[in-house]
Formats: C-alpha cells, structure tokens, sequence
C-alpha cells in the first residue's frame, strides 16, 4: 500500500522558461570534464596525465584517503587539460572526445547468485560508485558501511526543475535493474518517493522491490533529505544512501551491458533560453555549444549560466561543463545593476514571500528573476522565515547559530545530521539577514565529520 506524507510549509517559486517536453538534437561537444569539486569531502589523486587516452568508464582520479573509490571519464578521447586552482588543488580533467563513444568493457556478476561484497567491488572497479550519496553530510557512500535504507527522490519540486517522469520515460528494464542492485546493498528497504499531484510514469509504478511514497507540498517536498526526514529520520551513528533516477538507471545499464554509460536527459530552462527544451546529454558535457539556444545579448555578462537549479547550482558560464549530479542548465538575467530606491518601489515584476511587492495577488504568475539578493549582509537575527519554508522539526537559525561558534555538541543536537545544502537552499533565498546560510551549512559538516573521524 502506497503511503501519503503531506508537507504544508514550503515555498514554489515560479520562474519562467519551463522547457517543452521534445527532444531535439543536442550540439557535440568539444570537451568533457571530471570535477572533482563535485564531490563533497573529496582528495583526488590523479591517475592520468595530459596526452593519455582513456575509454568511457576508465579511471581518470580516485579519492587519496579512500583509493580504491574511482572517478572514471565519462567519454573516450584524449585528456586534454588538467586544470588546478589555488594551491594547485585539482578543479577539473577535460577530455577531449573521440568521434565515436568508445567504451571500457566489464564483466558484470550475476544478480541472483552474486554476494553484496562482489557487487559493491564491481561498482567501484567500473566508476560507478559515487553514483551514491551518503546521508549524513552529503558526501559520496563509504563502501565498507551498510545504509539501514537507499532512498530514491522520483521528482524535484525546484524551480524550473527538470521533470523526472520524463528524463526516466521509456527505461523501465534499466531502473528495474538498478533497483535490484540497490535491494542487495542494504539490510533495509529502498524507498521510492513520488509526487501525490500527478500520476508517475509507469517506469516508477511498475519498479518492483520498492516501497513507494507520495509526497504532496510545495518546494522542498522533493528533496530527498525532507523525504527521509519523514520516512525514516537519522539517528547519530546511522547512515542512509541516496541515488537520483537516472543514476539507477546508469547502474542497471552498467550491470545489463557492462559498460560505463552516464549519458542521460537535461532539461535547458530560464528566462534567457529562447526554446527551454530537453536534450540528451552524457555527464560532464561541455555547454559552449549551447550559447545558440539564448537570448541574443551584446554582452555574456548579463546572463548567468548555471549547471542546476538556482537555488543550488553552480555558476559555470556558457563555457563551462555540465555537473556530475545535475539534470538541468538554467540561464537567467545576471544581478549586476543597481536598482532606484531598491525596495521602495511598488514593483509588479518581483517575487517575495512577505508582502513586500504585490506578487501575493498574482500566485500563478511566473517571474524573470535575476541574481540579484537585494540588500547587503546585515544582523542575523530571528524573524521565522526560515521556519516557513523548512518542513522539518529542526530549529534552522539556531542550527546556524551553533556552526558560526563552532559548538559541535549543539550542532548535533539541533539536527545538522538531517540536512545538506538543499535542504536549507530556501532560507537562504528568504533571508532578511542575506546570511550566506548554504555555505555556513557545509562548514558545519565539515567541521563534523573533522571532528567525528
């Protein structure tokens, strides 16, 4: 039996540019990158140099600290660049493509007989494991700990967000497999979440050796951390895995064919994109070639290209590469002008949550938002927005509280176990204090799993 958890506090905040749902031609891309800045809590190692050639499932760079986890090319080519940062701290391996896709092959175990040791050294051997996201603190699954539990969000209720029931369309046999994988990796259950407003696709209805929830409530009722929050809650000492749809369909693939294949359907959404659309892509693709689908404008700088959602995403520009677990490019108008007399004015184009503007008459209407945040840092002091928008019995503000003084005891106590950056994504856009609360967040967890090792 299907259950039902219903979410009343949230916000959706309508932007426009919604993608139709086609799936036209995507340009080829000159290049791909691996990024290891995707990865939270990861020391990469290299183990390739500028030059080498590498097949679709090689190993390009594994963790320093956890070896035998592998970061593997998403394509076959020739790496072309290894770009480092401050402190020559790795910032991405590009590659160069070959014409045709060329993949590693690897002999993949049988299900029915196969021991969760050899599935899980399977899966680190082909690149496949940080396909998994460990909760708590976001980062990628420790292959020597069982989860109590695998959760699998089947929407996104962000803004603009792509729609999952149409990125997993007509790949029912994958999922399956993927599933069948992730029921032999955990003592527990694997949970489906679904929206309750709409009917799923029969991908997700028909995925057997799940347990299936409808979720129904605005944004961030499809995030998984909200979703495991009202499932099955973290205690200390307790850990629980996470995997996005099309990665489980990336491991039923990896497990039916033996190849590598990360290739998966991206929605181009936002204001500044003249047909939002999808388009099939392969992870780390370049987004150069995207540039033809926006709004024509006489400088760069007045669009801002983000490789995921905005409340989230990565500010890549039009010359940077699509991130390892994202599922949309939105392109929005760059906040980089000054405003007469700011929030004085009675303006009708803006969007708040108090009543600040008039956009509470219009509840339908979609906005052309840009970047900027509306006023400097100021006092952090508690005004209950944040209380508003998180449907979780965590106190945010003093959580934040707790981490900017750096009291461990009181962060645990106070829930930080529960929550990665997008869980708390909406209090940072409600934010009177303009507190950059994602980013305290992740210091927080830092700081935790630094003094927890």
């Amino acid at each position: 039996m299907q259950q039902i958890v219903k979410l009343t506090k949230g916000l959706d905040i309508k932007l426009e540019g919604l993608p139709e749902k086609v799936l036209p031609k995507c340009p080829v891309p000159q290049s791909y990158a691996l990024k290891p800045t995707d990865f939270h809590g990861l020391t990469p190692k290299m183990l390739v140099r500028e030059g080498d050639r590498v097949l679709a499932g090689s190993p390009v760079f594994c963790d320093k600290y956890r070896p035998e986890i592998i970061f593997a090319s998403p394509v076959s080519g020739t790496v072309a660049a290894v770009n480092r940062g401050e402190r020559r701290a790795l910032l991405e391996v590009v590659v160069a493509p070959d014409v045709e896709n060329e993949f590693a092959n690897f002999t993949a175990p049988d299900l029915s007989t196969a021991t969760r040791e050899s599935l899980v050294t399977y899966m680190l051997s082909s690149g496949a494991w940080p396909f998994l996201v460990q909760r708590p603190y976001g980062v990628i699954a420790n292959p020597n700990a069982t989860p109590k539990a695998i959760f699998i969000s089947g929407f996104d209720s962000a803004p603009l967000a792509a729609d999952a029931d149409y990125l997993v369309n007509g790949e029912g046999a994958a999922f399956q497999k993927g599933v069948d994988v992730l029921k032999k990796l955990t003592t527990g259950k694997v949970h489906l979440s679904l929206c309750a407003e709409y009917p799923a696709n029969t991908t997700f209805e028909r995925a057997k050796g799940v347990e299936i929830y409808r979720i129904k409530g605005p944004h961030p009722a499809g995030n998984v951390g909200v979703q495991i929050h009202h499932i099955a809650p973290i205690c200390k000492g307790e850990v629980v895995w996470t995997i996005a749809p099309q990665h489980v369909i990336a491991l039923g693939r990896l497990f039916a064919a033996g190849v590598y294949d990360v290739s998966k359907v991206v929605a181009l959404v936002g204001s500044e994109v003249k047909k939002p659309r999808y388009y099939r892509m392969i992870a780390g693709a370049s987004l150069s070639g995207m540039a033809e689908f926006l709004n024509e404008t006489s400088d760069e700088k007045k669009q801002r290209v983000i490789s995921g959602n905005v409340l989230t995403g990565e500010n890549v520009g039009i010359g940077g590469h699509l991130g390892f677990y994202h599922n949309e490019v939105t392109v929005i108008p760059e906040g980089n002008q000054y405003e007469m007399l700011g929030w004085i004015m009675p303006r009708f184009s803006k969007f708040s949550l108090s009543r600040t503007y008039f956009s509470w008459l219009s509840p339908s209407k979609r906005y052309r938002l840009d970047t900027n945040i509306n006023g400097g840092q100021r006092a952090f002091t508690i005004t209950g927005q944040y209380e508003k928008v998180l449907p979780m019995d965590i106190y945010p503000v003093y959580l934040l509280k707790a981490i900017l003084a750096g009291e461990v005891e009181k962060m645990e106590q106070l829930g930080i176990y529960e929550v990665i950056e997008e869980d708390l994504a909406l209090c940072e856009f409600v934010c009177t204090s303009k507190i950059d609360v994602q980013e305290t967040l992740r210091k927080g967890i830092d700081l935790m799993m630094k003094e927890m090792a």
